[in-house]
């Protein structure tokens, strides 16, 4: 095992000013920024968030929110990028600034030499990230480094998809080529299609909104086929540490967010996500997940994130606190390494496997015994702390204000 901790790069003024544990400024994210605000406060850090207004992360007590408004001639990252070089945030020079989203991946990425003067950023390697917020660049490096992918197809024009019509299987998913531009303008990651002229008609709305997707082969079998590494590549390209998870359900089933994961060790998942990062060349946090494709048992890739995520508070308190160690190594502050971790751990949204159980109860693939079996274990949750309860409830009070909301009471 590799050090963990890389020099100090901070300018002395910076030091000067902030001693060893200078604010972090989180970007964008859900449970995954909750669970960092949460940890480095803890740690003694200054925490503060910029995110969508409806973030849940504002209502942490750990949180100090940062309010930017999008202009009329902006989208998210713009706002941010103003925000972050703009006057309006001289007052954290010096801050270690992470992402916890694709909007946040893109804002650091674009605008990277002009925030370093500013801030403290994380190692990274542009284009290598630029490339796995790419789905189709992704799939393509897979390809190149020999790691199993579903079947996908290009799909830029109508005329494209017209010629593939004998070669397309059903049920056939398209996907974003940019996922959180995508879910910012239609509220999910990709569609599932079931036949050609609901291909083409998706094809259409999505073109409408200009855009690009590429077509992927839906992978059959239940959602516990899903599984997924974590490391850290350090600046020669090598993992400072291991870590495996699988999920037990998702909601909706079979195209949602996962609800229910577990810790677990699967060198094989293990083996092939480190050949992609070695491909692509990725430096920093690394997470990459899979499919168990029953037709064949080849695990299959299904995406890559090179940035915190959803299920980073179960990597924590499994004893991989993500958020401390990338903060420690961009600041210079000592660690020990991070060897071994609990397996077994369970993460769980409450509210949404319930929702998932009724779908899979609906579908005779569950009954309620064998659901309550399933839960009958010591659980970790995604927003619920007892020290930091105000997130998880406005989270559970969310359909109640939109009601109220929609019937005009602020």
């Amino acid at each position: 095992m590799l050090s963990a901790t890389a020099p100090c790069t901070r300018p002395d003024s910076w030091s000067q000013r902030w001693g060893t544990r200078p604010p972090a400024i989180l970007l964008g994210g859900g449970a995954n920024a909750l669970s960092v605000v949460r940890s480095l406060a803890t740690a003694g850090v200054t925490v503060y968030a910029i995110n969508e207004p409806e973030a849940y992360v504002r209502y942490s007590r750990h949180c100090h929110w940062l309010e930017v408004a999008v202009q009329a001639d902006e989208d998210l990252e713009a706002a941010w990028a103003r925000f972050l070089l703009g006057p309006e945030s001289d007052h954290l020079q010096g801050a270690v600034l992470l992402s916890c989203s694709d909007a946040g991946i893109q804002v650091i990425a674009r605008h990277r030499d002009e925030l370093e003067a500013r801030f403290q950023l994380d190692d990274s390697n542009l284009e290598a990230q630029g490339r796995m917020l790419d789905k189709l660049a992704t799939y393509q490096e897979a390809a190149a480094a020999g790691v199993p992918t579903p079947r996908f197809w290009l799909a830029e024009t109508m005329d494209q998809i017209v010629a593939l019509r004998d070669d397309l299987t059903y049920p056939l998913l398209v996907k974003p080529r940019l996922s959180h531009l995508f879910e910012e303008r239609f509220g999910k990651k990709f569609v599932v299609v079931e036949n050609f002229d609901q291909l083409l008609r998706t094809f259409d709305t999505v073109s409408e909104a200009g855009l690009e997707t590429l077509l992927m082969e839906l992978i059959p079998g239940p959602d516990d086929l899903l599984c997924s590494y974590y490391t850290y590549l350090d600046e020669q390209g090598q993992p400072l540490f291991h870590f495996t998870k699988r999920i037990i359900r998702r909601f909706p089933v079979g195209m949602g967010t996962a609800c229910y994961h577990v810790t677990d060790w699967n060198p094989e998942v293990a083996d092939l996500a480190l050949k992609l990062c070695t491909q692509v060349g990725l430096r920093g946090l690394a997470n990459v997940e899979f499919k168990r494709d029953p037709r064949d048992g080849q695990l299959k890739l299904i995406e890559c994130n090179a940035r915190f995520t959803a299920s980073n508070g179960l990597v924590a308190r499994s004893g991989f606190d993500l958020g401390r160690f990338v903060y420690n190594r961009i600041v210079g502050l000592p660690q020990p390494p991070l060897e071994h971790y609990r397996r077994g751990l369970r993460l769980w949204d409450p509210i949404r496997d319930f929702e998932a159980f009724l779908e899979l109860r609906r579908r005779g693939e569950l009954s309620f015994g064998a659901w309550l079996r399933s839960v009958l274990h010591r659980q970790s949750f995604p927003y619920f702390q007892w020290s930091d309860p105000w997130p998880a409830l406005m989270r559970t009070l969310k359909p109640l204000r939109n009601r109220l909301s929609r019937r005009g009471v602020s």
